[in-house]
């Protein structure tokens, strides 16, 4: 596939300057096609275009834009399967995975946003004081690769319900489905300037979004590293910034867990997308007296997950997205090994039945402490190191010794218990139990996780200016 056209003011639009990168095909090594990246002259187009179309968008009706969004969903949830088959190529996601999860994501957050949207009250009446919410303005939209359709959607659903206008900046990796969704928005008929896409490096069209003057705020999914610059890039100007990095989840198993249940359902999380995902819990916390029983049931657990073609249904886990992410794992994995962590299963290389493609061996570590780069470092691939405690206080000390504040899990069958413990994790979200994906729960970190939030209603203040009017008495009715 050749993409070489970016969208802008509705239309498709030849970059000013192109150069390319070669799309490989993570399961096989070989090339899957081409996309043209962008400069700072198409970011110029883009701002241009989406400033001029605020005017107007930002004074439509919120029904107007719910109506939209509904229309978006349709034509979304028709292509589908076209947007499963383009993740699994551009990402290597198997195919079961990408239609039960990845897929999902956009209508689950489209839906959220329509109904956080339906039932948001743009003015309050605070005594003599009204209370607008007004849309922030232009906003850049700037995407990872791994949950590809999740991050795009995720930003831009509130984005266009708030009112905002945007420029979209994808991984360069995922162009294959943000294209198609870049597509879905065309024939949707959203206004000309409100959606704009392109592609491009974090050089020379992610820092351009960044510092432009006309762009009023940046949405930022990535790493801690790309987002500290983002955020030293946008200070000049004084935008907004808000962003979603890295994590090192940690799952806390209290005394009285079933393990059975507990350790499985952990491995599979941790495993889920190639342990792709910044909130993959990928320390689990046990007590010391039961270390050696968990070892056994994660071991199973991750012995049983078929790696492979992503092309195969029964296909559990894929390969990691390119091989500079491969050669990373590889590393982490051979300094946990020197550092003195014990190899439960897996360990460094591809599994032995796979001669190609970007393939890591589901790894597990214990012996782990914390002050080892593998308990520090996000790998952000099929690893999972399992820490002994040998008291609820160690393990709340354990779970708050990294750098990063994104997520953590609990499982007790103590609710209340768990729930005091959530209390004192320092962690935008807890989940305890396992529970069912919450689309209306803000999402977003602490410390080195980031800040502000998204998902549902908080989603869509991230979007809002707020007003006041004083000296404006309420109107009797």
């Amino acid at each position: 596939m050749i993409i070489n056209q970016f969208y802008i003011n509705g239309e498709w639009t030849a970059p000013d300057r192109p150069s390319w990168l070669t799309l490989i095909d993570p399961a096989t090594e070989k090339e899957a096609g081409k996309v043209a990246l962008g400069s700072e002259s198409d970011v110029a187009k883009a701002v241009k275009a989406a400033r001029a179309a605020l005017p107007a968008f930002s004074n439509t009706a919120p029904t107007e834009r719910a109506a939209m969004l509904r229309r978006i969903l349709e034509i979304f949830r028709a292509r589908e399967n076209e947007f499963a088959e383009a993740i699994r190529q551009e990402m290597g996601a198997p195919i079961t995975f990408a239609r039960s999860a990845q897929v999902p994501r956009g209508p689950a957050h489209l839906m959220e946003a329509i109904n956080v949207l339906e039932n948001f009250t743009f003015e309050e009446q605070h005594s003599t004081t009204k209370i607008v919410y007004e849309p922030v303005g232009v906003c850049a939209l700037i995407t990872p690769w791994n949950w590809p359709i999740n991050q795009v959607v995720v930003k831009f659903a509130p984005a266009f319900a708030a009112g905002c206008t945007m420029i979209v900046k994808p991984s360069e990796y995922s162009a294959i489905s943000a294209r198609l969704f870049a597509e879905v928005i065309d024939e949707a008929e959203v206004p000309a300037g409100v959606f704009n896409l392109l592609f491009g490096t974090g050089e020379n069209v992610g820092v351009p979004l960044c510092t432009h003057p006309d762009v009023d705020a940046v949405s930022f999914t990535g790493s801690t590293r790309a987002g500290v610059e983002v955020a030293r890039n946008a200070a000049p100007t004084v935008k907004r910034v808000s962003q979603e990095l890295g994590g090192k989840t940690a799952n806390l198993i209290l005394k009285g867990a079933d393990l059975q249940t507990s350790v499985r359902k952990g491995v599979a999380a941790c495993f889920a997308n190639s342990g792709q995902s910044c909130a993959a819990p990928t320390r689990m916390l046990v007590p010391s007296d039961v270390l050696e029983e968990v070892c056994q049931i994660a071991k199973d657990a991750a012995d049983n997950l078929r790696v492979g073609d992503p092309r195969d249904e029964a296909t559990d886990l894929g390969p990691v997205v390119n091989a500079a992410q491969f050669e990373r794992i590889q590393r982490l994995i051979g300094q946990a090994e020197d550092e003195g962590a014990r190899v439960v299963t897996g360990g460094a290389g591809r599994p032995p039945h796979l001669e190609s493609g970007y393939y890591v061996r589901p790894t597990i570590f214990t012996d782990v402490t914390s002050d080892m780069a593998i308990a520090q470092t996000e790998v952000f691939g099929p690893v999972l190191c399992i820490m002994p405690y040998s008291s609820e206080e160690e393990a709340i000390e354990i779970a708050n010794s990294t750098e990063y504040g994104l997520s953590a899990h609990i499982q007790s069958p103590d609710a209340e218990r768990a729930r005091q413990i959530a209390g004192r994790l320092v962690a935008g979200s807890i989940h305890l139990n396992y529970p069912a994906p919450d689309y209306g729960a803000p999402f977003g970190g602490r410390k080195r996780s980031g800040n502000g939030r998204e998902w549902g209603e908080f989603g869509l203040r991230e979007y809002l200016e707020v007003k006041s009017i004083i000296g404006c008495p309420a109107i009797a009715v």
